[in-house]
């Protein structure tokens, strides 16, 4: 296994081709807002991925880390012990520095009864010109457990890398999964994000995806949560813009299988140029006791901040640019 584990990730002296490999990696790391220091601190668990190189693995006790490379990616599981509350969250830094070829990630998490976490991951491909990553995560989340795992993507300039991101999400009686996944920073490329979340009894699942896409950017959303058991909770949102000749669209699907379920479905997307959005809800309610609701906003930005900004010494570029951001919470 190719693998650096230490008490932080540090490059071994006698070994300049994987220093230079890890360095470039974490450049590309704080492009895709990835805090460095957080990776040398040894305070923090880790994992540092470039192409199918396992640069360097950081564990802590009650996680426990195994990464092995596969022909064209990474096989990695992350398992959080029971009742473990984590100070600092688990970094997760996947990137590849080529302009072309296949990166494969075989993810599967596992939060313990009781466990506190949250993960924070970076996918950079800051040259990517003819790339194509690929995510097949599954996530399970104990009984009384909670998981944060926030998502951020860089793909460069030029448009040239193709995304296709698939998780199954279990969750437990009365855990709780929040995750966020966000794109708004460099082109997008062709991105497909295809996410389904199982929730027992009492159980909350909170999904949201942030897309800001551009020139000829292909954006697909796919998620769907199923209450399954009494009281379950959850919500998909998305928030996406599209200008010049993007394209998005958006598939959300919420089930109310039992009793007490509740689920709501919130798209906002934002369209300039001659881009295209789309948006389909799919309601499915198996229990008179369950409720489902969904709401959606598709257009332009708002004229009267538009006006505003625009007022205060903005362009009107600018000034939309703002108003998206805004709606991205990336100001």
């Amino acid at each position: 296994m190719d693998v650096q584990q230490t008490s932080g990730i540090t490059a071994p002296r006698d070994d300049p081709m994987w220093a230079r490999e890890y360095k470039a990696i974490l450049q590309a790391y704080e492009q895709a807002g990835g805090p460095t220091a957080a990776l040398r601190s040894g305070r923090v668990a880790a994992v540092v991925v470039s192409a199918n190189r396992v640069l360097g693995v950081v564990t802590v006790p009650g996680v426990t880390i195994r990464a092995e490379p596969l022909p064209d990616g990474v096989q990695a599981q992350i398992v959080v012990a029971p009742g473990v509350q984590l100070e600092h969250p688990v970094h997760l830094c996947f990137g590849m520095l080529a302009e072309t070829g296949v990166q494969r990630i075989i993810a599967d998490y596992v939060i313990g009864a009781g466990a506190q976490v949250e993960f924070l991951a970076h996918c950079s491909f800051p040259n990517a010109r003819d790339l194509r990553h690929i995510m097949e995560a599954e996530v399970r989340v104990g009984a009384h457990a909670h998981l944060h795992y926030t998502e951020a993507h860089y793909h460069g300039p030029h448009g040239g890398v193709v995304v296709d991101a698939h998780a199954g999400v279990t969750v437990e009686r009365e855990g709780w999964y929040f995750s966020t996944f966000s794109l708004v920073h460099g082109r997008v490329g062709r991105l497909l994000i295809d996410y389904t979340a199982d929730v027992a009894a009492l159980g909350v699942v909170d999904l949201t995806s942030m897309v800001y896409g551009a020139g000829d950017d292909d954006i697909e959303v796919r998620e769907t949560v199923r209450l399954n058991e009494e009281k379950a909770r959850g919500l998909a949102k998305t928030r996406i813009a599209v200008r010049d000749h993007a394209r998005s669209r958006v598939f959300t699907t919420a089930e109310g299988n039992a009793p007490g379920a509740r689920g709501h479905m919130d798209c906002a997307e934002i369209v300039r140029g001659d881009a295209v959005a789309e948006n389909v809800p799919t309601v499915i309610v198996r229990s008179d006791e369950a409720h489902v609701t969904h709401e959606a906003a598709i257009g332009s930005v708002n004229r009267k901040e538009l006006e505003t900004l625009m007022a205060r010494g903005l362009d009107e570029d600018t000034a939309v640019d703002v108003i998206i951001r805004g709606m991205l919470g990336t100001m």
